[in-house]
């Protein structure tokens, strides 16, 4: 072996790792950009509101004297700017400010209510990859078929129902005619996997439908492409099992754009969460927002607007993060961009 070919070898686990760190930085300076936008305009938000806490809860016994120490107390009397950068410096640190009408911390109601959310997400995005997954590799093995037609149909026709119409006709069929499950309430994770179950199971299937039908349909013309390429062909020809092809090569290499669709749906399934923990009666943070919104309770209102979009953005990097592990192709052009470079 020669030296030139020897080094090159031993350069690409360096190569590999010089890179880790410019991938990461890039997505931090995205992560880190959006969210500050995304504070600026939630902040914008309540200061546009011009809700003041000692008239929202004083109400018309409120004084000039009153206003002017509960504006001191709550830090209204600064300027905007100044505002901003406190609220947000605090709520770096997990300092989310207090209601102005129960004098809870917001980061503590928001702490109760979250999990609601999280755990129904969860168990959404699982049925989502199982159903969607399922369907669009059976899809993909029959393409052409009455498997695929059928899977593209009941796709189409579940991208167009909406969550909570969804939701009511599962009420309907298995709470009120079978009484197999509840209508509405929640049983935290802690009590049991059982009861929770119980009550997370409709509002979550509710909820991945659409996720469902949108990774099958994409996982689908995904696979399709991807079992026509020589290497299938290839391995076919030397014996490998279609089961090994299928899952040790044709579906990591074209999982990439059926796993950009599952991020892309973690904010659509959160922002579903608004209709459907009202059809099913959860005390998730939706909840918590239209009830801060409805008192003009500022403080919990940014906090319930400023927490989704963390976990939105921490969703995101977790899904690129899988990406760029799953996908080879990404890779390759990664090494051929730095061979560039270096050249």
């Amino acid at each position: 072996m020669s030296a030139p070919a020897l080094g090159s070898r031993r350069a690409r686990p360096l190569g590999r790792l010089a890179a880790a760190p410019r991938s990461l930085g890039r997505a931090a300076v995205t992560t880190a950009t959006v969210f500050l936008l995304a504070s600026l305009l939630t902040f914008a938000l309540g200061a546009l509101s011009q809700a003041n806490p000692a008239a929202s809860v004083l109400g018309d016994l409120a004084t000039p004297a009153d206003i002017a120490r509960m504006e001191a107390q709550f830090g209204l009397d600064r300027p905007l700017p100044v505002q901003y950068v406190s609220w947000l410096g605090h709520a770096l640190s997990g300092d989310l400010g207090t209601s102005w009408f129960t004098g809870v911390p917001v980061a503590d109601s928001i702490a109760q209510a979250l999990p609601v959310d999280l755990s129904i997400a969860g168990l959404a995005l699982l049925l989502a990859v199982v159903i969607g997954g399922g369907a669009g590799i059976a899809a993909a093995l029959h393409a052409g078929g009455r498997v695929d037609r059928a899977v593209t149909l009941v796709c189409s026709v579940l991208a167009t129902l909406p969550p909570f119409l969804i939701g009511i006709v599962l009420i309907v069929v298995f709470a009120v005619q079978f009484g197999a499950l509840p209508t509405g309430g929640y049983e935290p994770l802690n009590a049991g996997a059982g009861p929770w179950l119980r009550y997370a199971i409709l509002p979550a299937f509710a909820l991945s439908l659409d996720a469902a039908a949108s990774l099958a349909r994409q996982l689908r013309t995904s696979l399709v492409g991807a079992l026509r390429e020589n290497y299938v062909v290839g391995a076919e020809m030397r014996g490998f099992s279609a089961r090994r092809v299928m899952f040790g090569h044709v579906l990591r290499n074209a999982a990439g754009p059926a796993l950009t669709v599952l991020g892309m749906s973690v904010p659509v399934i959160l922002g579903g969460a608004v209709v459907t923990e009202k059809i099913f009666n959860l005390p998730g943070i939706a909840q918590l927002s239209l009830q801060a919104a409805e008192r003009h309770d500022i403080p919990v209102v940014q906090g319930t607007l400023l927490v989704p979009v963390a976990v939105v953005l921490v969703a995101n990097i977790a899904v690129n993060a899988v990406l760029g592990a799953l996908n080879p192709a990404a890779r390759r052009s990664g090494r051929a961009a730095r061979k560039g470079e270096a050249a």
